[in-house]
């Protein structure tokens, strides 16, 4: 797939994220691994058209007015309240940034990589389709969390037909694999505080399917929201919007309505900007607009990836490990922003997009200028 997503690419931890694969362990482990992790290559400012779609594309950075550092909530929005959840989130104790830590102790580089980036948590992915280990490593995860009174926050990505079938294509073979790969996933959820950030792209990019294709994909992740949620209320389940530079607000709500993320049965809201560069400030402007169109209890707020969005995304729309790109927000649970439940690492500063290092890899130089 070419720039019509937020594309995910290469199967390796080039988004930047922990994934808990589980080649060549037991069944009980969630020891992150390189080689089977997905990287989201974000999506330029104006997304090319689907061959088979005629809508209008996205505004353009440069045509969106710009957000205010904290834009005022509208009426909707200055309903919606966060969850009352732990505020404090769950660092997996495996990464590749932190190997490089651990082996390079005299590194000029390392006190400033470890603090800045090694030490916050970040998303565990769970990228491959693997029935007979999904709930094991799941319970890993969230167990590890539940013994630290903090919450983790867990990414399935294993939709059929992920990505379009460009580089990243794979996941189940199909819905009906999927959605009993889900409620083996649900049911390693546990009963403490989790979040899901329910298959990047699987709304956003979905204009490349037909109208049925399309209709029982949202299908199954409205069941897979509901399945979550029965097996741990205390699941926080987001749902995919994209990102501010890609499908409008409308357009976006209508598909996240059709996929239950308006229903507090099978959502807690929404996620944006996954591996991708774009402003805290306009996504939350960006986030409310979809909030207010889609709808639903007022409950439902949005999380952000701020991982890699500390000066925005680049104005050429370059997504491959652009250069002058920092930190972004450091994660929390408590943004002090209506409607806004939450700033998280969902792809790992410092793991190559496939420009400054071989895709999924942890670059040290890449690392060391994004936290500088």
């Amino acid at each position: 797939m070419v720039a019509a997503a937020s594309v995910v690419v290469a199967v390796g931890t080039a988004t930047g994220m922990i994934s808990a694969i589980g080649q060549g362990r037991g069944a009980d482990e969630a020891r992150p691994e390189v080689s089977a992790s997905p990287r989201l290559q974000p999506l330029p400012a104006v997304p090319s058209p689907s061959p088979s779609a005629t809508a209008s594309p996205s505004p353009t950075a440069s045509a969106k007015k710009k957000a205010s550092p904290k834009p005022s909530p509208s009426r909707t929005e200055k309903k919606r309240q966060a969850t009352a959840v732990s505020t404090r989130l769950y660092r997996h104790p495996e990464s590749q940034v932190l190997d490089w830590v651990r082996a390079n102790p005299g590194d000029s580089r390392r006190a400033v990589i470890e603090s800045r980036i090694a030490d916050q948590p970040a998303a565990v992915w769970f990228a491959d389709y693997s029935p007979d280990s999904i709930m094991s490593r799941v319970r890993a995860v969230a167990s590890g969390g539940a013994a630290q009174g903090r919450t983790p926050v867990l990414v399935p990505y294993a939709i059929p037909d992920r990505d379009c079938g460009g580089h990243s294509q794979g996941g189940a073979p199909d819905l009906g694999a999927y959605d009993a790969w889900i409620d083996r996933f649900a049911a390693g959820l546990g009963s403490g505080e989790v979040i899901v950030i329910l298959e990047p792209d699987s709304i956003a990019q979905s204009e490349c399917l037909s109208a049925g294709q399309r209709a029982d994909r949202f299908a199954s992740l409205a069941r897979a929201g509901r399945m979550m949620k029965q097996a741990n209320p205390r699941a926080r389940v987001y749902f995919d919007a994209g990102h501010s530079g890609w499908n409008a607000p409308a357009k976006q709500a209508g598909w996240l309505r059709q996929a239950g993320a308006a229903s507090a049965a099978s959502s807690d809201g929404i996620f944006s900007n996954v591996s991708n560069f774009h402003s805290t400030a306009d996504e939350i402007a960006y986030d409310r607009a979809v909030l207010d169109a889609l709808g639903g209890p007022s409950t439902l707020g949005a999380v952000i990836d701020t991982s890699r969005n500390g000066n925005g995304a680049p104005a050429d729309g370059e997504w491959c490990d652009p250069a002058g790109r920092k930190l972004g927000r450091t994660p929390t649970l408590s943004t002090g922003e209506a409607g806004i439940h939450g700033y998280l690492w969902v792809k790992l500063p410092g793991e190559s997009d496939g420009c400054k290092g071989a895709p999924g890899t942890f670059t040290p130089s890449y690392a060391y200028d994004l936290a500088r």
